[in-house]
C-alpha cells in the first residue's frame, strides 16, 4: 500500500507508516490481529525531513478506515442505521446544487462531486458507508473561478448530511 507513496520535504515518518500500513493489511486480509477503525484514526505520525506525504497518507487512510469501519458492526452485531431512509437521502444527495464560487477560492468541485458520489455509494452498499464523522472530516483542495464550489454552501449541505448520516 505505501510503495506509491512521494517522499517529502517535511512528512510522516516513513516506518511509522510502513508499519501501521502493515498491520491495516493484516487486519483486511485475517491474518493479523484485529484493527479497528478507530485505532488507524487515533494513531499519530512523527513529522520529519523526507517522511511520506502527508495529504496521501492521509487519504489512503481515510481509506483503509472506511474498509475497516465496512468490515466490523457496532457493539451488539445489529448494523445501525442512520437516521433518514436511504433512498431519500440518495436523491437528496444527487440533486444538491452549489454556487460556483467566482470571485472567492472554493472547494474544487472535482473533489466535493467524487466524496458526494462515494456517499451514494455508500448508501447503496456498493462501497463501505460514509458516517456523520467522515463528513466532518472530509477535505477539499480548494480553487478559484468556474473550477470551484462556494466554500460556505458546501459546509452547511455536509453539516446537514452529517447530522443525517449519524445513526439512531
Amino acid at each position: 500500500m505505501s510503495e506509491g507513496f512521494s517522499v517529502a520535504m517535511r512528512g510522516y515518518h516513513r516506518a511509522q507508516v510502513d508499519e501501521l500500513v502493515g498491520r491495516v493489511r493484516a487486519a483486511l486480509e485475517g491474518t493479523g490481529p484485529r484493527l479497528s477503525a478507530d485505532d488507524v484514526r487515533d494513531t499519530r505520525f512523527d513529522v520529519v525531513v523526507r517522511g511520506y506525504d502527508r495529504k496521501a497518507v492521509d487519504a489512503m487512510l481515510h481509506e483503509c478506515i472506511l474498509r475497516l469501519r465496512a468490515t466490523t458492526t457496532p457493539s451488539g452485531g445489529r448494523q445501525r442505521r442512520p437516521r433518514v431512509q436511504p433512498e431519500w437521502l440518495i436523491s437528496w444527495v444527487q440533486n444538491v446544487r452549489f454556487p460556483k464560487s467566482v470571485a472567492r477560492e472554493g472547494y474544487v468541485m472535482a473533489d466535493v462531486d467524487a466524496f458526494l458520489d462515494r456517499v451514494i455509494a455508500g448508501l447503496r452498499g456498493k462501497q463501505a458507508p460514509v458516517t456523520g464523522r467522515d463528513v466532518r472530516e472530509v477535505t477539499f483542495r480548494t480553487a478559484r473561478f468556474n473550477l470551484a464550489y462556494g466554500e460556505r454552501e458546501v459546509d452547511q449541505f455536509l453539516e446537514q448530511l452529517a447530522g443525517a448520516l449519524e445513526p439512531h
